[in-house]
C-alpha cells in the first residue's frame, strides 16, 4: 500500500467531522466556530453555508448531495440546501450537546447522540439520562421516529450499511442496537476496554467508545476508542478497536487491535474502505508511531500507517476508494493582535 498527501487545506478553525460529495469534489466540514464550511477540493477556497450557536460537531450530506444536514453542541439539527446557501430546517433534537451525528446510507434517517456525565452514586457511575440518548429522525422530513434510551454519555452511533439497525455506544463502553423498523432493541453488551477510573488528580470514569462502524455486510461492529490508563488526565491510553458478532446473545468478541501495533491516544473515528478489505482507525498521537491505522478486515493485523502529526477528528474514503480526507484539528494558538491563526486542516492522500 501507498499512500502520498495530494494537498493540506487550511480552514480558519478545528474540523469536527467531514463529509465528501461521491465525485470528491466537494467537502462539506462541521467546525469548532459552529460553522458549516463548503470545500472545493481542487481550488483550497471555501465557504460557510451555515451556523450553529456553538460547536458543529457533525455533517452529513444527503445521497444526491443537495442537502447537507448537521448537528451542534446547541442541541440542534440543521438541514442546509446547498444549492440555495440556506438553512431551511432546524429541530432542537436534545437539551444537552450532539456529541455524534450520522445519516443511513439510503438517506432517510438521520440520528444524533447526547447525555451529560453525572456521578449517580458514591461510585460515581453515572446517573439516569435526564432525556433519551439516542433519537432517530426523518432524514427528508426532520420528524422524530425513535427515542431510545441509554446510559450517558453516548459518543457514537452509526447505521448499518443494509439500514436496517443503528447501534450507539457510551462512556462506560456499553454498546446497544436497535431496530429501525420496529424500535425494538436487539442487542446489548457491555467491553470494560475503553473507561478508566481517574485515581490520579481526581476521582471520576473518563473515556467511553468514540468510534462506530458496521462491516460492510452488516453482521459485524467495530468499536473504537482509548483503552484504560492510571492517570486519564492523560489522555494517553491504549489506541484500541475491538469487532463485534453483534447478532449472537451475548454478542461475541471476535477481534482487537493486535498487541504491539498500538500506541498510545484517542482514537475518534473509523472506516471501511469501499471496494478493498481494510479499514482505518484515527484520532490523536500521545506516543508511539501512528495516529492513522490501515488494518486488514480478515485478519485484523496493522498494514500500513501514517502519523499525521495532529489530532485527526473524521476519516472518510472517496467513493471510488482512490483518496482519503481527513479532517484535522491543530492546537489552538494564541491570538495575535486579536485574531487567531488558522488552525483547522483538511489533508488529501492518494491511495495505490
Amino acid at each position: 500500500m501507498k499512500t502520498e498527501l495530494v494537498k493540506d487545506i487550511k480552514l480558519p478553525t478545528a474540523v469536527l467531522s467531514l463529509d465528501a460529495t461521491s465525485d470528491g469534489k466537494l467537502l462539506y466540514a462541521s467546525c469548532l466556530d459552529g460553522g458549516i464550511y463548503e470545500i472545493n477540493v481542487e481550488s483550497g477556497n471555501f465557504e460557510v453555508i451555515g451556523n450553529h450557536e456553538s460547536y458543529a460537531s457533525g455533517v452529513s450530506l444527503s445521497p444526491d448531495g443537495a442537502t447537507a444536514i448537521s448537528a451542534g453542541y446547541d442541541g440542534a439539527l440543521h438541514w442546509h440546501d446547498i444549492a440555495a446557501r440556506k438553512t431551511v430546517r432546524k429541530v432542537s433534537a436534545h437539551k444537552f450537546w450532539s456529541w455524534q451525528m450520522a445519516a443511513s446510507r439510503d438517506g432517510e434517517w438521520v440520528a444524533s447522540v447526547t447525555g451529560q456525565y453525572l456521578a449517580g452514586g458514591y461510585k460515581y457511575e453515572p446517573a439516569l439520562e435526564q432525556e433519551p440518548s439516542v433519537k432517530v429522525f426523518k432524514a427528508r422530513t426532520g420528524e422524530l421516529i425513535h427515542s431510545f434510551s441509554h446510559v450517558p454519555p453516548v459518543l457514537s452511533v452509526a447505521f448499518s450499511p443494509d439500514n436496517r439497525v443503528i447501534a450507539a455506544g457510551n462512556m462506560m463502553g456499553e454498546v446497544r442496537v436497535w431496530d429501525l423498523a420496529s424500535g425494538q432493541q436487539l442487542s446489548a453488551w457491555t467491553t470494560p476496554n475503553f473507561t478508566s477510573w481517574g485515581i490520579i488528580k481526581s476521582h471520576h470514569y473518563i473515556g467511553g467508545i468514540f468510534a462506530l462502524s458496521f462491516t460492510p455486510d452488516s453482521n459485524q461492529l467495530l468499536v473504537g476508542g482509548m483503552g484504560p490508563m492510571r492517570d486519564p488526565m492523560a489522555g494517553n491510553g491504549k489506541q484500541t478497536w475491538q469487532r463485534f458478532a453483534w447478532r449472537e446473545n451475548p454478542a461475541k468478541k471476535l477481534d482487537e487491535i493486535h498487541e504491539g501495533e498500538h500506541g498510545n491516544g484517542l482514537m475518534e473515528t473509523l472506516a471501511f474502505h469501499p471496494s478493498s478489505p481494510y479499514f482505518i482507525m484515527g484520532g490523536r498521537l500521545a506516543q508511539g508511531k501512528w495516529n492513522i491505522g490501515f488494518f486488514d478486515a480478515q485478519t485484523g493485523a496493522l498494514i500500513h500507517s501514517l502519523d499525521v502529526k495532529n489530532r485527526v477528528t473524521k476519516a472518510v474514503f472517496s467513493s471510488d476508494g482512490g483518496r482519503l480526507f481527513l479532517g484535522i484539528t491543530l492546537s489552538q494558538p494564541k491570538p495575535k493582535d486579536g485574531k487567531f491563526a488558522d488552525f483547522g486542516r483538511i489533508a488529501i492522500y492518494s491511495l495505490t
